[in-house]
C-alpha cells in the first residue's frame, strides 16, 4: 500500500471542519479543501486525516473503521489530483461495511469536490 501524507495537527482539522467543503453519507463525511502544501519535488501534495468518535465503540471497532477508509482510500489514491487536503469522518453506519463497499461513496464524494 502506498504512503500518503497525513493530517494530524488539531488546527489542521479543524481548518477543514469550519472552512473545507462536506460531503455526507450516512457511513462517513468528506470534508475537502484545497490546500498549498508541496512535498520536497514542488509537487501539491494530498493530505487525509481520519475522525473515529467515540459514538462509534471501543478501540476495537474505531481501528476497523479507520483500516476500512483507509483502504478505500488507498484504492482510489492513483486517480487523485494533488493539492487537496482530505478528512474522513466515520459514522455509525459503517461498522457493517467493508471497504469494497465504501469506495463508490468515496469516489462520488471526491468527485463532487473535484479531487478525482
Amino acid at each position: 500500500m502506498a504512503r500518503f501524507a497525513v493530517l494530524k495537527s488539531n488546527t489542521e482539522f479543524r481548518t477543514l471542519y469550519y472552512r473545507g467543503r462536506a460531503f455526507v453519507h450516512p457511513a462517513v463525511i468528506t470534508y475537502v479543501r484545497k490546500s498549498r502544501v508541496k512535498d520536497s519535488d514542488g509537487q501539491p501534495l494530498i493530505r487525509m486525516g481520519i475522525t473515529t468518535g467515540k459514538k462509534i465503540g471501543k478501540a476495537v471497532k474505531r481501528s476497523r473503521c479507520r483500516r476500512v477508509i483507509r483502504a478505500a482510500y488507498a484504492a482510489l489514491y492513483p486517480e487523485l489530483h494533488g493539492g487537496y487536503d482530505i478528512v474522513f469522518v466515520a459514522r455509525t453506519r459503517l461498522l457493517s461495511m467493508k471497504s469494497t463497499e465504501l469506495v463508490p461513496i468515496l469516489r462520488k464524494h471526491l468527485k463532487e469536490a473535484g479531487v478525482l
